[in-house]
């Protein structure tokens, strides 16, 4: 009630009062841990090893508050043995459950056991990838390597198979049209009784719940036949079922109870921008959608960020459905042959141009393309699918030469949009930003960037970056270099009790970008379906003099 009362009075000085066009925060819930439950667990764990047991304290100090972490003594004393090896997994306020069975770890470090045995000998084979934990929750992934795999059946899929967990003591509440749905998992019953086995936007998803606590365990999968390079939904499911029967309590501690936050009115600049103007959220390119269906309008500024390109101006529209897009392939007519050749996409008359530098591709408005037409499930969207995320147009496009029709890549610096850690494995083309704090639990997605480059970088897994700090160049890497147009794809995923579901982030980076300019931006009406003309100019639309070892 606090911060809602906080936000409006904020916004009341800054805008003068409720408009029409205000922005909203979300509604996130909290949930009451049962710990007395999580210590009854773990004794029966470490019970099962009479060789250690006697160094665990399981007599509550009950003189103390319920909130102070000694009033259960035994889980201070395993956050120290796992800190070591987990950093920060006492920061935790849920309990934290991982393939990591800290009893045998105890006993056999005591014993004869070779002290050279791998961690993955006590996470049946799993390989650590990156854990963090924090005010929200915690989040960790691990690796099932190729040949790690005894006791399953052999994988077609021949790359390491990556798992992700998340508990988290904030869940956000959305509509979600497709939420608590999925199939029980009848071996993995007596275990997890309410455990839920879902195929959503591009993964396998166990959800369930301990401790009065949302968990889930997630593999990126296709719905498919296996492939040696492609994983298969049905592959993922057999590994996600051997991470889940190797779970243990590895750390956790109470922390002070918390209220639900209720939505509310996110402050916007008083001072009006001169020419920043955007389209009404959930108003795509006309027919850039699935079956014609439009956006979705969503108002929900999902988090207060740092806009992720580091200079404006910046464009937010589509990169398919403007000058030079594929249109999804969908077909373009006449299919472009020579530079400059005006087309348009079968699915509309919108008229385009065989050109990236266009003007239409560097102005203002902004346009929604959340839902636009892709092969990837988004639960948000009217008709299932869309494009999961926004794509964002840096300041300039420089042509390569005179004549060309393609932007020079890698000019424009990327940053990060909060304080923050790093999801990513070598090589992946996505970097993940996971946000983690007293009162939200984000991730944030970057696409496009070059991944050798960020590799180079040390854009990897378990950095962490401070809002503000450089992590990239805008590109057009997708498989290869340019296999897209010259932009960042950036989107927003927020947990919930179905896990990590993509939010359209167009309102969010409104939200930013108006702080970034100091200025408040100008909803204008939403696009016919024909549109302006595509100008295609003689010279680049925002000259700029190459520099050295620019990226051709």
């Amino acid at each position: 009630m606090r911060r809602a009362v906080a936000a409006w009075l904020l916004l009341a000085t800054t805008t003068g009062g409720a408009t029409a066009d205000n922005f909203k925060t979300p509604g996130i819930s909290d949930v009451r841990v049962e710990w007395r439950t999580v210590l009854d667990q773990f004794k029966s764990e470490i019970e099962a090893r009479p060789d250690i047991a006697h160094r665990f304290t399981f007599n509550a100090l009950r003189h103390l508050p319920p909130s102070d972490p000694r009033t259960i003594p035994a889980l201070m004393q395993l956050n120290a043995v796992t800190l070591p090896l987990f950093a920060r997994i006492n920061q935790s306020p849920v309990p934290v459950l991982l393939p990591f069975d800290a009893g045998k770890y105890l006993s056999e470090r005591t014993t004869d056991t070779p002290a050279h045995l791998p961690l993955t000998h006590y996470q049946e084979g799993f390989q650590r990838q990156m854990f963090n934990a924090g005010p929200a929750g915690y989040d960790a992934k691990f690796a099932l390597m190729p040949g790690a795999s005894d006791g399953m059946p052999q994988l077609t899929f021949t790359k390491p198979v990556e798992v992700q967990i998340t508990g988290s003591i904030l869940t956000y509440d959305i509509d979600d049209p497709s939420g608590g749905k999925g199939e029980p998992v009848s071996a993995l019953a007596a275990q997890f009784p309410d455990l839920r086995r879902i195929i959503r936007e591009g993964s396998v998803r166990y959800a369930f719940t301990r401790f009065s606590v949302p968990y889930v365990v997630s593999i990126h999968c296709l719905d498919s036949a296996p492939r040696a390079s492609r994983l298969a939904c049905r592959e993922a499911s057999g590994v996600a079922e051997r991470f889940l029967k190797a779970l243990h309590i590895a750390g956790g501690q109470p922390s002070q109870s918390r209220m639900n936050i209720a939505p509310g009115v996110m402050p916007r600049p008083a001072t009006s921008s001169p020419d920043f103007t955007y389209r009404p959220p959930g108003n795509i390119i006309a027919n850039s959608g699935y079956r014609g269906q439009n956006g979705r309008a969503d108002t929900t500024v999902y988090s207060q960020i740092r806009f992720p390109i580091e200079s404006a101006p910046t464009y937010a529209n589509s990169q398919s459905f403007l000058n030079w897009g594929d249109c999804f392939h969908r077909g373009r007519v006449p299919p472009p042959s020579d530079k400059g050749e005006r087309y348009r996409c079968k699915s509309s008359n919108k008229p385009l141009v065989f050109d990236e530098s266009a003007t239409e591709n560097y102005s203002y408005p902004w346009q929604d393309n959340f839902c636009e037409a892709r092969d990837f499930n988004v639960g948000q969207c009217p008709a299932g699918s869309g494009h999961q995320g926004q794509d964002l147009r840096p300041a300039t496009c420089t042509l390569r030469n005179h004549g060309a029709d393609r932007c020079i890549p890698n000019r424009h610096a990327v940053v990060a949009v909060r304080d923050g850690v790093i999801i990513r494995s070598a090589k992946q083309q996505a970097a993940t930003l996971l946000i983690n704090t007293q009162n939200e639990h984000a991730r944030f997605r970057y696409m496009h960037m070059n991944p050798a480059q960020l590799d180079k970088d040390g854009i990897l897994d378990d950095r962490r970056v401070s809002e503000g700090e450089k992590i990239g160049l805008v590109s057009n890497y997708m498989d290869h270099s340019g296999g897209t147009t010259a932009h960042l794809h950036f989107d927003v995923q927020v947990f919930t009790r179905d896990g990590w579901l993509w939010v359209n982030p167009y309102v969010t980076l409104i939200s930013a970008y108006e702080r970034l300019i100091g200025g408040r931006g100008r909803e204008i009406a939403p696009e016919t379906e024909a549109g302006p003309p595509a100008a295609k100019p003689q010279d680049p639309v925002h000259p700029e003099k190459p520099s050295e070892g620019v990226e051709n």
